[in-house]
């Protein structure tokens, strides 16, 4: 009897499965790995956009002027650009992650209306980048805006949010919690659907506290989601681009112009755009939060243990 018919259908089921990878494979090298390879490309040239005649193999010089020579204006745009990133990194990923936790902690219990409570906390995450600063710009106008003129009502002086320091990084903190966290709080709603009742149980019979179920039962059976939240959140928050771009403009005096501006201006900005060195700030601030990434996750694994 001949065993060739069993050979092809062993082959299929093995090809099977590959081939519903293959369509993601493809655009996921389409849109990441051909990007990620042509921008390392350019980052070793002096990259002339109008001109491909002028594009000058430059190796890492472009990193040089970036990272390590202080005369070069760029050197001053990459190091201010990414403590103002990283300012508001440090600001805004705590809000984002624990204010949706504990949103999805009280859901979790079901109480009445959680459900319109729930979407009315989701709905701001639906808007656009420019409606999103459109009602917070209104908000926080400092002569007509409605958070100042309730202020006034009860004898606080009004404050300039988006033209002094330290308001506009609470503004921009402020707006940005308030438009993402409902993404976050639905994964942690689902999170803590999945933790088993009797672990609760187990941990009222020996006399735990609210904080000690928290810390030895949630939060270690939650920490692969919380280590996908708090890197996710980080990657985006390095790439905020539109809250001070619409917002504040960069201001006041540069101090919330973040790494993201400073790149898209080099790189398409007025003047002579170079998009090597723009590439060249990108892959830094790329491996800056690989660094951190792993670094949050490391951590959050310890936490569970």
């Amino acid at each position: 009897m001949s065993t060739k018919p069993s050979a092809v259908r062993t082959l299929r089921s093995k090809l099977l499965p590959s081939a519903f990878f293959l369509p993601h494979l493809i655009i996921f090298g389409i849109f990441f790995v051909f990007p990620f390879l042509y921008g390392i490309y350019i980052s070793l040239f002096d990259w002339n956009l109008f001109n491909p005649d002028l594009r000058n193999f430059v190796g890492l010089d472009n990193f040089r002027r970036i990272l390590i020579d202080s005369d070069s204006i760029y050197y001053r745009y990459f190091w201010n650009g990414l403590r103002n990133t990283l300012t508001f990194v440090v600001l805004s990923v705590p809000a984002l992650v624990i204010v949706p936790f504990a949103i999805a902690s009280l859901m979790n219990v079901e109480p009445r209306g959680y459900k319109i409570f729930r979407a009315i906390f989701y709905l701001p995450n639906l808007f656009s980048i420019a409606t999103l600063v459109l009602i917070w710009r209104w908000v926080l106008n400092t002569n007509v805006g409605a958070l100042n003129l309730t202020l006034e009502q009860v004898g606080i002086t009004r404050v300039p949010w988006l033209s002094e320091q330290p308001f506009a990084w609470a503004a921009l903190v402020l707006m940005t919690v308030w438009w993402t966290i409902g993404g976050n709080m639905i994964i942690f709603t689902a999170s803590l659907k999945e933790v088993p009742d009797n672990l609760y149980e187990a941990g009222d019979i020996d006399g735990a506290s609210m904080w000690q179920k928290m810390r030895y039962i949630t939060l270690p059976s939650i920490r692969y989601q919380l280590i996908y939240i708090t890197i996710m959140t980080t990657i985006a928050s390095f790439n905020v681009f539109g809250q001070p771009q619409l917002a504040t403009e960069g201001g006041p005096d540069e101090s919330t112009t973040v790494l993201m501006m400073y790149i898209r201006n080099i790189a398409f900005g007025g003047g002579r755009p170079n998009p090597g060195i723009a590439t060249a700030m990108a892959i830094a601030m790329g491996i800056v939060i690989i660094i951190i990434g792993l670094a949050q996750a490391k951590i959050i694994r310890r936490m569970g243990d």
